[in-house]
């Protein structure tokens, strides 16, 4: 019982820890990203294509890398050059992303919804057999894909570099302190966008992992909000990849969960808004201890 869960708990984390430490970084650089959820949907519709088409798991998380950071680009571009407000092109874009998505599926592929070619390649599965069999440990360690590994590697290497590194020094100078960035000579246009694009990359094999890592297949409801789900996790961490991590770890937990008590006949729309409760129930208390923090303060 425990063991299943847990292991599911990782795998339902994967895409959420992704999207939320690039959504981290990109918060650091100076700009809130509302839209990893079309960054997440590109990455997870190219992963399925370039996989199937060539039967490569490396060429298809590259190509939605690649796909993820495009969308990045372009977002910050539209924000940072033309000084549009960042919560509406994001909102935008995710509305746009996924309306392009439905009209390539129906005009080239001549599908709606749900879209499932022959030989997607999935993830592989790493098995560790000295571990496998201990109670939790090997439900942690053993069977998981390289991208649950990749994701939980990127938590302590984006603390060290946003806390110990020149380009993390940079990177929140251009976040906090536009001015005394550019009287040092820098660029915080160019930061935001390299942290933008960063985010869209992340984003991108989010998107990876749930289609070829999870299902095999693309469809339109994918990602099912997880972008904003990721949106509550860096808030939740506060700039901080581990507290990040802990957040995308819960959610992670209640959207597996969620779907073990649809299993034991539990109603299915009780239980599936079980994550998205937790998500506004966290953000209510963050809400409420920031509000005690600035009246004992003032």
């Amino acid at each position: 019982m425990i063991d299943p869960l847990i292991h599911a708990a990782l795998l339902m984390t994967t895409p959420i820890l992704l999207a939320a430490i690039g959504g981290l970084v990109n918060r650091v650089g100076g700009i809130v990203n509302i839209g990893l959820e079309s960054m997440m949907l590109t990455g997870a519709l190219v992963a399925v294509i370039v996989s199937a088409d060539t039967g490569s798991v490396v060429l298809a998380l590259l190509a939605a890398l690649v796909a993820g950071g495009i969308v990045g680009l372009l977002m910050s571009l539209v924000v940072t050059r033309l000084a549009a407000n960042e919560i509406i092109v994001g909102l935008g874009f995710s509305v746009a992303v996924a309306g392009l998505v439905r009209f390539l599926l129906k005009s080239v592929y001549g599908v709606s919804g749900t879209f499932n070619p022959p030989g997607v390649v999935m993830l592989p599965r790493i098995d560790i057999p000295v571990i496998a069999d201990v109670p939790i440990l090997g439900a942690i360690l053993s069977g998981q894909d390289p991208l649950t590994w990749f994701a939980w590697a990127m938590v302590p290497v984006t603390a060290f570099v946003l806390a110990r590194t020149r380009l993390g020094l940079r990177l929140r100078a251009a976040g906090s302190a536009e001015m005394t960035a550019r009287a040092l000579g820098l660029d915080p246009l160019a930061s935001r966008d390299a942290s933008t694009v960063f985010a869209g990359a992340m984003s991108g094999l989010a998107g990876a992992h749930l289609s070829i890592g999870v299902v095999g297949l693309f469809n339109e409801g994918i990602t099912g909000g997880r972008g904003f789900i990721a949106l509550a996790a860096f808030y939740f961490g506060r700039n901080r990849p581990w507290r990040t991590a802990l957040g995308a770890l819960l959610f992670g937990f209640f959207e597996a969960l969620q779907i073990r008590l649809q299993g034991r006949g539990v109603p299915a729309e009780l239980v599936q808004m079980l994550p998205y409760l937790i998500v506004i129930l966290v953000l209510t208390g963050l809400g409420l201890a920031n509000r005690r923090r600035s009246g004992s303060s003032s």
